[in-house]
């Protein structure tokens, strides 16, 4: 697996205004210097222990972004740490992380999830959770917080019109949410959709941030670490 090829083969195919996420969960650190070496600096990590562990490894120069489910007694390691958070899926998830941004007297950039897949077992808000939550006092009242935008996953499927179809409604989901809430918010840009089989997909659907493991370093190697 040539990691370096793979990097600027997906640099040179995909917009400039897309950023690219190397998804590096399992990988060893060796493989993300390869990567840093040719040039890219943002990685992305689903264990909280595991990104700590490569943080303290890596040049001090690399943007982390937080891209699994993140449990309310981990906000604590991962906050301080990362640029984005991908996965906020709760109100409760959101609270705790201002609270300890608060703490540290941070400002964290986060994602909403959206739930548009199938599958149950995919986490994330729904609309109407999204929407109760926004119209709440109490979001008005987090100062530690920047919703940057929205993040989702597809349906595990090689039916593409289903995949599509899901890329489309969280599209659809951002666009409402910028239009009531966040319409003179210069922060509220990102669509975080599209992994390694369906990322060109996901850039035609608007998407601003694609998150990408398999393409650029191969295989995970699964173990445990969390």
């Amino acid at each position: 697996m040539d990691i370096a090829l793979n990097i600027k083969r997906l640099r040179d195919e995909v917009p400039e205004h897309v950023k690219i996420v190397a998804i590096s969960k399992t990988h060893p650190v060796s493989d993300i210097m390869i990567a840093y070496q040719a040039g890219h600096k943002i990685f992305g990590e689903n264990r909280a222990q595991e990104l700590l562990s490569k943080k303290d490894l890596l040049p001090q120069d690399i943007e982390w972004h937080f891209v699994g489910h993140l449990q309310t007694n981990k906000v604590k390691m991962v906050v301080p740490n990362v640029k984005l958070i991908h996965s906020v899926d709760s109100f409760k998830l959101l609270n705790a992380i201002n609270k300890e941004a608060a703490k540290l007297n941070l400002s964290v950039e986060c994602l909403l999830q959206f739930h548009i897949a199938r599958e149950e077992t995919k986490s994330g808000f729904t609309f109407e959770e999204a929407l109760r939550m926004l119209n709440s006092q109490e979001i008005k009242e987090m100062n530690n917080v920047i919703i940057r935008g929205v993040m989702g996953m597809a349906t595990f499927t090689d039916d593409m019109k289903v995949v599509r179809n899901e890329f489309r409604t969280l599209r659809k989901y951002f666009n409402i949410l910028k239009d009531r809430y966040f319409i003179d918010n210069k922060y509220f840009t990102e669509i975080s959709m599209g992994m390694s089989g369906d990322y060109r997909i996901a850039i035609e659907e608007g998407s601003t941030i694609i998150r990408v493991g398999t393409l650029i370093f191969g295989e995970r190697n699964y173990f445990e670490n969390d």
